[in-house]
């Protein structure tokens, strides 16, 4: 819970002097209250998801947080609003950068791919890897998620009438899912080793990221050499396949992501967004930039799926009306047979409780960037130089916007209400420019092995409240079990 009242301390009380200075436009950002010298330091490392949401409710749309000792202090200027969203996203996306601390430790350990990249090689890495994320290559995919999601309802078959931790069995059979896609017959390669490596680099990317000040990663501390080793281990199975991959390429309509990158060169022009289009690729990925691509798609590719698939059939299990009712759907559109891509938009309830699934838990539930120019943002002017953090964990919960917004409510979603909404309401891919490159892909997995989980199981939650936190996807902070059994007339 926040500490302190809502005034705050010494140099960081009310409002902050610094937003307006010499500007000439907006009108200060209110602070939101803090303990002297630390700020809201607790609060964020207690609960961040929480005192954003506070911050918001007392403060209102455009707040300044300061964290830390005097000297270290951050001063992050929160933007809650889906105005707010599409500026720094879209619209004024110019003004804020991907130059945190925080994207700067993902880079050191996932390498420069397209999720960290920025400026030319930002342009360059779009511009080869869009036409492998086409509508139609990416339904190619299909058959190797409901593959995937076959091998996982089968290794179920000794927990019929038991328990699963969905968030567990969905990580797993997203892991596998885009190693397949990625890497082909090689993915049992990498699935063991992501598991044991990925934890240990996410966790040491995360106490760097929000870490007021960090001693450099080469010094032989416990957890530099446990992070090193484990990015070592990561970066050897990716450089083997990669070489194995570039030295006998395969061909033809079988081909894996890897090797489609691999051969990635002089991509067609044209696509989302006029300034990221257009002109020639500058040749290929070497050895190293593959990798990076690799790890940020591993990285990028299945946590934030899992993440919606297991908060889905979480919801789903508390409430069994909205399940009866995807069931039913799932049941009249497929049959027994097996969902392919052009299911997708015969199944408009499922797609619904996923994307409300995506609001009440955004797999990215906070979204840094830092400003390069001032700019005045819902009256407010954000200084240049500050840390801007959105939170879709916040604005997906805007009451201006989202009534009754705890609520689970797939009906949100149906195209009459979406069209009523503002567009920046609901992120879960971020938007503008820089908005997530596998949107489709996410939406294809999801709603595909979703509907063949749903038709085969019955699901009962177990574990009715569920402590998340922000880290560089949204975590739970415990099991997320469900009892689960085969429906009637199954």
């Amino acid at each position: 819970m926040a500490r302190g009242t809502d005034t705050d301390a010494g140099t960081d009380a009310g409002t902050d002097a610094h937003a307006g200075a010499g500007t000439g436009a907006g009108v200060a950002v209110p602070g939101l209250a803090g303990v002297p010298l630390l700020g809201s330091l607790l609060d964020l490392k207690a609960d961040s998801l929480g005192t954003y949401l506070r911050a918001r409710h007392r403060h209102g749309d455009v707040v300044r947080i300061t964290a830390g000792p005097p000297g270290l202090r951050a001063r992050l200027y929160c933007v809650f609003s889906p105005e707010g969203a599409q500026q720094v996203l879209a619209s004024e996306s110019a003004n804020f950068r991907k130059d945190n601390a925080f994207y700067q430790e993902i880079r050191n350990s996932f390498g420069n791919g397209l999720l960290t990249s920025q400026d030319e090689d930002y342009l360059r890495q779009r511009r080869l890897v869009q036409p492998l994320f086409t509508r139609r290559r990416v339904d190619g995919y299909a058959d190797a998620v409901a593959a995937e999601t076959r091998a996982t309802l089968d290794s179920w078959q000794a927990a019929r009438d038991g328990v699963v931790d969905v968030c567990e069995e969905m990580t797993h059979l997203a892991l596998r899912a885009v190693s397949r896609i990625l890497f082909g017959t090689d993915s049992d390669a990498t699935v063991g080793v992501v598991n044991r490596c990925f934890p240990v680099i996410t966790d040491y990317v995360l106490r760097r990221g929000y870490s007021p000040a960090t001693i450099p990663r080469t010094w032989p501390t416990p957890s530099n050499r446990r992070a090193a080793a484990a990015m070592e281990e990561l970066y050897a199975v990716c450089d083997r396949i990669i070489g194995e991959r570039r030295a006998a390429p395969s061909d033809g309509p079988g081909e894996d992501l890897l090797t489609l990158l691999a051969a990635a060169d002089n991509p067609l022009t044209g696509g989302e967004t006029g300034g990221e289009t257009g002109g020639e690729s500058g040749g290929g990925f070497d050895a190293a930039e593959l990798r990076d691509q690799v790890l940020i798609f591993l990285l990028a590719g299945h946590e934030t799926t899992a993440t919606s698939l297991a908060f889905a059939l979480h919801l789903l299990a508390r409430h069994p009306a909205a399940q009866d009712r995807a069931r039913e759907e799932i049941s009249r559109v497929l049959g027994d047979r097996t969902p392919g891509a052009a299911d997708l938009d015969r199944l408009p309830y499922v797609t619904q409780v996923l994307k409300e699934a995506m609001r009440l838990y955004p797999a990215a539930p906070v979204i840094g960037r830092k400003a390069v120019a001032a700019t005045e943002i819902g009256g407010h002017t954000v200084p240049a130089g500050a840390d801007v953090i959105l939170a879709p964990w916040v604005t997906h919960r805007h009451p201006e916007h989202w009534p009754d917004p705890d609520r689970f409510d797939p009906d949100r979603f149906t195209p009459e209400a979406e069209a009523g909404r503002h567009r920046y309401a609901w992120f879960p891919f971020g938007g503008g420019p820089r908005a997530c490159i596998g949107q489709h892909f996410s939406m294809l997995e999801s709603v595909i092995a979703l509907a063949m989980i749903l038709r085969d199981h019955a699901f009962e939650a177990v574990d009715t409240e569920i402590p998340v936190s922000a880290g560089i996807t949204l975590r739970t902070e415990g099991p997320v079990r469900c009892r689960i059994r085969r429906p009637a007339g199954r």
